[in-house]
Order: structure tokens, then sequence, then C-alpha cells
């Protein structure tokens, strides 16, 4: 009896610490081209935790890793909104596609959190439009101190009245306790911004005591405010704003090469009293911000890496930028070209190193992809037909299912020279973990020469110069001009927004 008594209290254990997320839902009106994506809202580095594709009934299901409990963005159709999840949940959501995720329905375990969040954004909306914050910033300090802190009661006491109604957990109270201390910051901050430049930047100007007394008491648990809100960061970078502009002016003169990731670092250094984990996260932000795109130069992106390897002391920070640098920037030229598992059509497995002994291409797509049909075939079927007789091409389908694997692949590579091959499971595979592609990457290219070893990063656009120059360089042909404007899905400098989505906070509102 003991035995069997131990083995339930494992599985209890086991089951309390999964941090896995079981999604399910609907939404009314859907495309089965539109896509939802789960992100985690505190992170530094927030690439794409899930995509999920949405049948022709607006379902859809799956399964994502929460890496903790706390606040997800959903991005959906190019619109976004924050919901409160925890590691082993089953959250049933489900909304219309005309409104979807502004408004959604939550049922199951998420649902007394997610309540109470929405009843808190809800009140926020309604709040701010009662309130005239040019106007309060127009008066004295100590009025606008007052003012900030009647927000603040106000803000309070309904969290608190929503608490009471709706149940929900200490960690979403705590975060929408936090949101609310954030918010009026940043509202002090602008305040602060608004009166130097009235003064013209003079560097005597001071703010009285009461101000900072209140701002100081806003941020009793700076390390765990600046760990769980995006917004915190913002202010404490809007607060080192004008000190690291007269820093990086005096640094970065007669110097043509330096990087705002190492001037800021230079300049956290000097700060003896911000804390490593402010100065860890608020790195990690300007880094993706500022210097990890596609466009950033092999030399500064070795900097970058020296910077994440040296400077950044919190082990997951540094996990989460090495993660997006490689999701941007893809191998190191001259690496082994991994192999993955794929299929063919017809069930047999197909092993990339049958391509050793000629170059190849590697051609990343998927059906849901709404520019592919039109924006990505003619152009790679030009391709195609120059380079067929000096290298190989691998089509590595995507998709969710085998099934529309076929279909995709019959119906758009038709006649186009190359091998058509599936990752099973398509955004979860082994090779699209294994090359770092997500959703926002699709389609993309990577070249690789005839030893296996990678000679290009991942491109997105087959009309770009450096990537006709490589394959140029791996067949010893020279090819036409290709317009560079023949974009496919996206923009390249759209992989550093995907990489740091910015979330449309509900804040308190001036008329």
């Amino acid at each position: 009896m003991k035995k069997y008594l131990l083995l339930f209290v494992i599985a209890i254990f086991v089951m309390s610490c999964s941090k896995k997320v079981e999604v399910k839902g609907k939404i009314a009106g859907s495309s089965p081209l539109e896509r939802i994506e789960f992100v985690e809202a505190s992170g530094v580095a927030t690439l794409p935790l899930a995509n999920f594709g949405i049948d022709k009934d607006g379902n859809f299901t799956g399964t994502f890793e929460a890496p903790k409990n706390g606040m997800y963005v959903i991005n959906y159709a190019g619109k976004q909104n924050l919901i409160f999840l925890k590691g082993g949940q089953s959250l049933n959501i489900s909304g219309n596609s005309a409104t979807f995720p502004n408004e959604y329905v939550v049922t199951g375990d998420a649902k007394s959190d997610n309540d109470f969040f929405q009843a808190c954004q809800k009140f926020l909306t309604t709040y701010g439009q009662t309130l005239n914050i040019q106007q309060l910033a127009s008066g004295d300090e100590g009025a606008y101190v007052k003012a900030m802190q009647k927000i603040e009661a106000d803000i309070n006491k309904n969290i608190e009245e929503n608490e009471k109604k709706f149940n929900p957990g200490k960690e979403v109270v705590e975060w929408k306790k936090i949101d609310a201390k954030t918010a009026i910051l940043n509202l002090l901050v602008n305040y602060e911004m608004t009166k130097k430049q009235m003064q013209g930047n003079n560097p005597s100007f001071k703010l009285g005591k009461a101000f900072t007394d209140y701002e100081t008491k806003l941020q009793e648990n700076k390390d765990n405010m600046v760990k769980t809100s995006p917004f915190y960061r913002q202010y404490l970078l809007t607060k080192m704003s004008a000190d690291f502009q007269t820093f990086a002016q005096a640094k970065a003169q007669g110097k043509t090469d330096i990087t705002t990731s190492e001037l800021f670092n230079q300049f956290l250094k000097g700060k003896k009293e911000v804390s490593q984990t402010e100065k860890d996260y608020l790195l990690a932000f300007v880094m993706a911000q500022s210097d990890m795109h596609p466009q950033t130069p092999a030399a500064s992106t070795d900097k970058i890496k020296k910077i994440i390897e040296e400077d950044i002391k919190d082990a997951t920070i540094k996990a989460d930028l090495k993660k997006m640098l490689f999701a941007i920037n893809g191998f190191k030229i001259g690496d082994d070209a991994p192999e993955a598992t794929l299929v063919k059509q017809d069930g047999k497995a197909y092993k990339l190193s049958e391509n050793k002994g000629k170059p190849y291409m590697l051609v990343f797509y998927a059906s849901w992809n709404p520019y592919i049909a039109e924006g990505t075939m003619p152009v790679l079927k030009e391709v195609v037909n120059f380079y067929k007789s000096k290298m190989n091409f691998v089509f590595v389908n995507l998709d969710d299912t085998k099934d529309q694997f076929t279909k995709t692949s019959n119906a758009l590579l038709k006649g186009i020279p190359g091998t058509n091959v599936y990752g099973d499971g398509g955004l979860n595979s082994d090779v699209a973990k294994k090359y770092g592609v997500y959703g926002f990457k699709l389609p993309s290219f990577i070249v690789v020469d005839k030893d296996g070893k990678v000679a290009s990063r991942s491109f997105v656009n087959l009309g770009d110069q450096d990537l006709i120059t490589i394959l140029d360089k791996q067949t010893g042909l020279s090819a036409p001009k290709v317009d560079p404007a023949a974009q496919l899905q996206i923009d390249p400098s759209a992989l550093q927004q995907q990489a740091a989505p910015q979330v449309e906070k509900v804040p308190v509102e001036a008329k």
C-alpha cells in the first residue's frame, strides 16, 4: 500500500512541476492561413514558444513548454494581447476573428486568473478615459504627486475588488500590482523628462523630495520588478537615457565601429548602484533592440557574442540571447550542416549528406505563408533553373501534417527540379529546431557547400545580393542581377522586431 501511495505522490509532484501548457481553442470566422503564437512576455529574447495552425472551422490545438508562470503574449493576425498562464495547465480559449485576441474567453484551469486579469484591464481602459494626464502634468509637482497617488490607490482598490470576485492565484495578483506600480512610474518619468525639456535640459534641475520618495517607494523590490515587467525595464532605461547619451557621445567620438551594445555595457559597468540582475535584463534588452539583426556586420556580431559570454551573468538570459542570435544569424560559416530527420513523399527517410560532393541550398517553406505562391515561387523557379547544373536544391516543408506537405509540394513545386522532403511536426520538427527556423523566418534559405559545410547565413529574401554572391561562388556561375526588392514574406528587419515583440499595454491613458 505504501508503494502505491508513494507512486501516487510522485505522480502528483511531477504534474505540479510540469511546465507544459495544453492548448485548445476556437476562433470563429478565422482563416486557415492564420496562425496563433504564444510568446513569453517577460523574457528578454522572446522567440515564439508555439505556433499553431487553425483549421477551416477555426479550431486549434497543441502544447508548449512555459518557461515560468506568468504573462504570455498571444499573436494572431497581426494583433497581440496578454494572457496569464501556468505550467501544467490546460488552456481552453475562444473568440471571434474580428476581435481576437483583444477579446477572448477562457475556460478550464486558466479561467479565474484571466477573468481577473481582463476585468482589471477593462477597468484601466474606462478609468483612463476619465483622466487628463497632460492637464495634471501642467500643474505643480506636489499636485502631480498627489494625483499619481490617487490613481495608484484607485487601481489597487479595483485589483482588490477583482481579487475577491474572481479568486485568482497569488501570482497573477502580484503581477497586476507590479504592473500598476510600473504604470505610475512611467507617468512619473514622463513628467520628469517633460519638465527637464521645459528648462532646456538644465543639469541643475532637481525633483522635490516628495516626488523622489514616492518614486523610491514604488520600487521596493527592484530585482523582482525588472524580472517580471518589460515596462519597468522601459522605465529604467528612460531614467538612464540622458546620462547614457552623454556617456556615449564622449566614448564614441572618432570611432566608427563601436556598437550601441558595447557602449551601454561600458556605461552599466560604471553604475555601482545598479544590481547585476538589472544590468543583465537591461543590457539584454538593448542588445536585442539595437544590434541583433541580420544586417549586423559579422565583426559586430562577434562583439555581441563576447558580451553575452563575459558580461551577462544570468544563465537563462545568456541562453535566450544565444538562441536569439542563432535564430537571426544561423550557423557560423564553415560549421558542419547538421543532419536532421526528414522524409520524402513515399515515406522513405532522407539524409542531407546525400548531397555531399555538390553544393546545395535548403529552402524552408510552409503552405500557410500567404505570399509563397505569388511572391516566392516565380523567383525560386528562376534561381533553380539558373543554378541547377552546378548545385542541388532541397525543399523542406514545415506544414503541420504530412498530408498537407504532399498537397503543398505537388501544387507549388511541380516542375521545379529538386528534392521535396518533410520535417515531421512542422515548426516543432527536428530540422526546424536544428536550423533555428520559426514562423517569421518562412520562407528562408541556407547554402551548404560540397563538403557539407554551412556556406551562408539564413536568408529570407532570394533577391538579396549577398545570397546571389554566395550562390555564384559555390557554383562558379555568374547570375544576372535579381531585383533586390523581390521580398518574400517579411523585410529582414522584422526579425529584430519579432525577437522582441512589443505588447500593447493598457496604461492609464492621457486625453
